[in-house]
This record gives structure tokens, sequence and C-alpha cells, in this order.
């Protein structure tokens, strides 16, 4: 079999920093090759280069036996390279064949687009495929499920024989996960290569015929996907072995800390985005939020931290110890003992340019400790800072003095997680993605340190996109679907279900969709 992109020697320098080196790569034709690695290992890199939107500094790349060198991603469509970014390229205004045709018209100036012709193309592509999508709707109606469609269609359209999809499962839920890999695979028969970027190592190892793992901007190794394990994979990644699944050992939940009831949420434009939306989580359990993004976890976040936007309302009650609050301020609710980890580290958390001891304090800084007269005591914020990066392996050469935004995601995630861990008289911790974006690594650092807060008899509120996570650390499981809980697991069926995660998650995937 020959392939059908081979890479030679690219290297890729991004002033002192090298973001890939000497890397040689081939993809066969016809087959799934997945490219794994963790966060910052450069596999972003080496697809922009793929797709002509970043040049190699060194090195070739051969499509087809052909070298090329794209200088911009038209060039790279043009012969036969496409890309599903992981946020679609999509305008929800426009129908679905309206998405699929631009910037690809063909038609004449002043004439209206042959939408008959294409729609009639869309059928045929969709019924080869397994790609079931209405031609006429509106992309904005679209679930994203439908929306991934459209974007592997506008591939198709443009005669894409090497396709690159880029984290595709990261916002969708497991029955439509299971629907991209039947698509996947019915691409693979017809001929299609694929690049399959991706984290998951679950899903790598069920579509993958082969995997590449990256670490530190290079290929470290390739192996057939049937005889690998995910540990072996993850131990590549991280060039140590990894502890894939947390110790979780049974919570014993004692009194009440939140009540949220009959909790409303209607945004600024009018649209309701949560109804009747009502939990309670008891001190010592982490009560587990599993939904599609989009189905009012950000509200539900929004209204328990008091960051909602003006002109939105809300209605119904969330109560700390029988104390309201809806209505407070971020900085009255955290004096109740409430921290938050927010989705957006990088909006609400952290400070890029400042120091890595200065981040460690954010929202603490009035605390009586780190306080000497009118100043900080310096001497308070180095011993903080010193024993947070040993306790928490947050890994930095001077914390003191190395901006934050210097660190990797996972660093700079741990650093907030230290932060709100070590506040002093916590109930409540409020964590939303809380590895999003994170190296395995230091998702099992993350993953430890929450089930130590839960085991300190610390309520959890945890709102995660990835049901393996969801599943792994809570005591209690929510479904969210369209603003409410629509279905709620106990304890008890937790504590059995979790025992056969791939049954568990298709179950729950039938209360989010």
């Amino acid at each position: 079999m020959s392939a059908a992109l081979r890479l030679s020697g690219i290297s890729k320098s991004f002033g002192t920093f090298v973001a890939n080196s000497n890397i040689s790569l081939s993809v066969e034709e016809g087959t799934i090759h997945a490219l794994v690695g963790e966060n910052g290992a450069g596999k972003s890199t080496l697809t922009k280069i793929i797709y002509g939107i970043e040049r190699p500094s060194s090195g070739e790349v051969a499509v087809h036996g052909k070298t090329v060198r794209f200088a911009s991603p038209r060039e790279a469509i043009e012969r036969g390279i496409g890309m599903v970014h992981q946020h679609f390229m999509l305008v929800p205004t426009l129908s679905v064949a309206e998405n699929i045709m631009l910037g690809n018209e063909h038609a004449a100036l002043f004439h209206p687009l042959p939408l008959k012709k294409i729609k009639a193309l869309i059928k045929e592509h969709s019924d080869s495929y397994g790609l079931s999508v209405d031609p006429d709707a509106l992309v904005g109606s679209l679930s994203v499920g439908e929306e991934q469609r459209v974007e592997i269609l506008k591939l198709l359209f443009r005669n894409a024989e090497i396709m690159i999809f880029d984290e595709p499962t990261a916002i969708l839920a497991p029955s439509e996960c299971e629907q991209l890999f039947t698509i996947l695979r019915a691409l693979r028969q017809k001929g299609k290569t694929i690049l399959f970027i991706s984290h998951k190592l679950d899903e790598v190892l069920a579509v993958a015929d082969r995997v590449s793992v990256m670490r530190k901007g290079e290929i470290v190794g390739t192996i057939e996907a049937a005889s690998a394990t995910k540990a072996e994979l993850a131990r590549m990644m991280v060039g140590r072995s990894v502890l894939l699944k947390v110790q979780n050992p049974p919570s014993l939940p004692a009194k009440e800390v939140l009540e949220v009831n009959n909790l409303g949420f209607r945004a600024a434009k009018g649209e309701t985005r949560l109804s009747d939306l009502s939990f309670t989580i008891r001190a010592g359990e982490i009560y587990g939020i599993a939904g599609v993004e989009g189905n009012g976890q950000s509200e539900l976040l929004q209204a328990l931290w008091g960051l909602y936007p003006r002109g939105s309302s809300i209605t119904g009650e969330a109560r700390l110890k029988g104390e309201a609050l809806i209505g407070k301020k971020p900085a009255e609710i955290a004096r109740m003992g409430v921290s938050h980890i927010p989705e957006n580290r990088l909006r609400h958390a952290v400070i890029l340019d400042f120091p890595v001891t200065e981040n460690l304090v954010f929202g603490r800084h009035q605390e009586a400790t780190f306080q000497r007269g009118i100043g900080f005591n310096h001497r308070a914020l180095e011993a903080n800072a010193a024993r947070m990066t040993l306790e928490y392996d947050i890994r930095c050469s001077s914390p003191d003095h190395q901006p934050l935004g210097s660190l990797s995601g996972g660093n700079q995630q741990k650093v907030v997680l230290a932060r709100e861990l070590n506040r002093p008289r916590i109930s409540l911790l409020i964590l939303a993605q809380p590895t999003r974006g994170v190296d395995i690594g230091a998702i099992e650092t993350i993953h430890k340190k929450i089930i130590e807060a839960r085991q300190k008899g610390v309520a959890i509120l945890l709102i995660s996109s990835e049901l393996e996570e969801v599943i792994a650390l809570s005591t209690r499981i929510g479904c969210l679907y369209k603003g409410s809980i629509r279905h709620e697991f106990s304890q008890e069926e937790v504590e059995q279900k979790k025992e056969h995660e791939g049954e568990f998650k298709n179950e729950i995937g039938l209360h989010i969709t």
C-alpha cells in the first residue's frame, strides 16, 4: 500500500522555541492514522503545516509521492487535503447547502447558485457515507453532530482524499461519537485517508489502524492500533507510567451543603437557558453534571457564581447551607466558602503575564496570611508558592519570576486548582471542565486532588463534557438536557454501573440527547 501523505525531516521553530523537530511520518492510503500526544507536543503545528496554515522551517511534505510546498490552505485543498477543525467553520444563519458551497461557489458573477444540483449532490454523498442532514436546514438549528456532518460534506464537495480531523469528538455526545466512527469507517472503505487527532485513547484504539505518538515536538513511535494498549500509549506520551483511573473509594456523604430549587435562567435576548433545574449536593460527595455542551452548563455556573450578563434574569433559588446565593457578587460568594474553577481559565481565573506566585493568590490576596501592614508579606507569598508547586507538581523554574503564560496548559490549570482548593473554610467547590486542554499526566494529579477534597468533606459540583471523567469521579450524576435535569443516577447506581463504563456511557447518552 502506497503512502498518501509522507513527511520527511519536518522541523518548525518560532524564534528559539522548537515546535516540531525532524519529524518523519508516513500515512498510508485508505487508512485511519491517529496522532496522539500531550498538550504542547506539537500536534497542532504539524497539522497546520500539512494543511498549509504554517510553512516548515525545514523538511519536505509529499502528497501521493509528489513533493509539495503549500502557501495557503487553498493550495492544500486543491491537492486533495481537507480539515475538520475542532471549532467548526460554519455560518449559522446560512443553510446547509449554502455553507457547503461557501468559498467554492463556481458560479458566474451575478448568477445564482445551482442549489437544485447542489442539493442532489448532498443527497448522493449523504446516502453514500451515512451523512444524514437536511440541505435546506439553517446550520444554527442543527445539533453539534449534524454540524460536524456538514463539515465532512464540505470536504467531500472539495474532493478531499486526505482528511484531517482535529479532536473531532471533543463536544459530541456518546451516540454522536459512535455515528462519527461509523462515518469514518465508511470514508476509509471508500478509499479516503484520515489523520485523526485525539487525546481520548479509548477512541483512538477503537477507530484507528495505526497510531503515532508525539512528545516534545518529536514522533517517539508508531504502532499498530490492534496491538496497542492505553497504558502503552500513555507511557509513550508522557515518558513514564500513568495511572489512567483514579482510585476513588466510596464516599460517605454528610449534611446537605447546596440546594438548587426550580432554577430558571432567561438570557438577555429572551431565550430560556435553564428551566426548573433542581438538585442537591451533600458534604463529602461529588455531583457530576453530564450533558452535551450548550444545554445550560454555562448559565448554571453564571447563576451560582454571580457572573450572569446584564439583561438576563434568574428565577428559583440556590442556597448554600440555607443562605441564598442568587443575587450575590462573586467576592461575597467566595467569602461564604465557595471556590470556583471556571470553564475558561484564561478569561476568568489567571493573568498570563503575571508570575506564578501572584496567580496562586489572586482572589486570596486580602487574607491575613499574605498581608504585612499596608502591603504584601512577600515571604509568605514565596512560601505559599514553594509549597503549592511541590504539592501540586506545578512544573516551573522560578515561580516568583516566571510568567504563568510560559507554562503548559496542564500546569496553568494546576495553579488554579492549588489556589482554589487551599482557600480557608471551603464548603463548596464548583469545577467546570477541570481537565480541558490538560495533559494526560496533569489529569492524574488533578483527579487525585479532587478526590482528596471530597474525602475532606467538601461538597463538589463537577461539570464536564468528558463522560469518562464524570463517571470516574462522581458520587451521583445528573443528566442535563435543554436546561433541566432529565434523569439522576443515585450513588448506588453509579457505583454499580461504572464497572461497565461503555454501557454506562451509552445509558447516560440516552438522557442527554
